[in-house]
């Protein structure tokens, strides 16, 4: 489902656009889908983060959260189950890879900003890489609404953001931003340097990420632990296995 030319693309700098692989009218029913959880959830919205043990930062005042999207409608069925998407995670981790989480990130008017930070705990020696991102762009992503920013070829490095920049929130100079419109999705390497921006417009900048990690890597959100009855009954046997149930 990759070409020769993306998966090389990929590699060489860790990130990859697969274009809109969402319609408008699927993007407006995924939002509409999470106005109603945000709504019902409230105050406990994105309760699932909290409770595990392998978020670094569960909570973040700057953005909107919502977790366990596998087990919150059929309409999230397709971010972990796109075979382009697949095929991104198993060019960066191959073929033995999970799902660990499906969670919603909304960067609020004015905040958003994030360290440029890695989501594994140090550099990767030999390109054993052990997590893998997707985010799903669900509003147009623009220089102001708080665009994910990734400093290409950084996943190659034999540093951390935290090693050698005096300020992480600071702006890289190599750094670029993720700029498509909304029904797009980007794969990159997790262990690429990336982090939110600042949302400097008055709407929250919607976007879900399926992130996944290799197989022998504990979840960050435990799919057996959660995994409903009525989910199992409606997704098939390689949803299952994407999401080691």
């Amino acid at each position: 489902m990759l070409t020769t030319q993306e998966i090389k693309f990929l590699d060489i700098y860790g990130y990859l656009n697969l274009g809109q692989l969402l319609t408008a009218d699927e993007v407006e029913l995924i939002n509409d889908r999470i106005a109603d959880l945000m709504h019902v959830e409230g105050e406990n919205a994105g309760a699932e983060l909290a409770a595990s043990k392998y978020i670094r930062h569960p909570k973040e005042e700057g953005a909107d959260r919502l977790a366990d999207l596998v087990n919150k409608g059929d309409i999230f069925d397709i971010f972990y189950t796109h075979p382009r998407v697949l095929a991104g995670i198993e060019a960066v981790l191959g073929q033995e890879y999970k799902l660990s989480s499906l969670n919603y990130r909304a960067a609020k008017p004015g905040l958003g900003l994030q360290k440029l930070h890695v989501d594994w705990k140090n550099t990767v020696v030999n390109g054993a890489y052990k997590v893998c991102n997707s985010i799903w762009l669900l509003d147009d992503f623009t220089e102001h609404n708080g665009s994910t920013r990734i400093v290409p070829k950084s996943h190659k490095l034999s540093s951390l953001p935290d090693e050698v920049m005096s300020d992480p929130l600071d702006k890289h100079s190599e750094e670029i931003r993720i700029i498509a419109p909304a029904g797009s999705v980007f794969i990159f390497n997790s262990h690429v340097w990336h982090g939110g921006t600042t949302n400097e417009t008055e709407k929250v900048r919607r976007s879900i990420h399926s992130y996944f990690c290799s197989r022998e890597q504990p979840q960050q959100i435990d799919q057996k632990k959660y995994i409903t009855e009525e989910t199992l009954l409606r997704i098939d046997e390689k949803a299952r296995w994407t999401l080691d149930v």
